[in-house]
């Protein structure tokens, strides 16, 4: 027979195990549906990887060093994946304005349209740091 102790010892294991289960699937159920084909064919991680690809020659290291001290605050588990998006997002950009190569302008545009609403205080934060003007990204903000 159980002791009282125990079986509250399993029932808990039991649901500590449920609840990383359930977190563990979530994560992974959005990283399926960022693999499934859109309207065009092409997944969004597929496009972030075109996007990548095309601009991978474009970055030079004073723009890697800005995308780097950008992503610094999300977690190291994370860090990756948000890197991986918003750089995709910056090349998106710089390829949209036909640019030769990645600017810090691009960076900051492509971060604000790669990133939450709650992460832009990091970024304005950042910005303010570097003595860099907010004025010509307002409109980018406020989307």
């Amino acid at each position: 027979m159980m002791s009282g102790g125990f079986a509250f010892f399993i029932i808990g294991w039991a649901f500590i195990m449920i609840i990383l289960l359930a977190i563990g699937g979530f994560f992974m159920f959005r990283k399926f549906l960022k693999r499934l084909p859109k309207e065009d064919g092409k997944s969004t991680m597929d496009w972030e990887e075109y996007y990548l690809e095309k601009t991978c020659h474009m970055w030079n290291t004073q723009e890697k060093k800005l995308l780097e001290e950008l992503v610094a605050p999300v977690p190291e588990l994370f860090r990756d994946i948000a890197r991986q998006k918003i750089a995709s997002k910056i090349g998106e950009v710089a390829l949209e304005k036909k640019r030769e190569k990645i600017t810090q302008d691009v960076i900051i545009e492509g971060y604000i349209l790669a990133t939450p609403k709650r992460d832009h205080k990091f970024l304005i934060k950042t910005l303010n740091q570097k003595e860099i003007d907010l004025a010509p990204y307002q409109s980018l903000f406020e989307r």
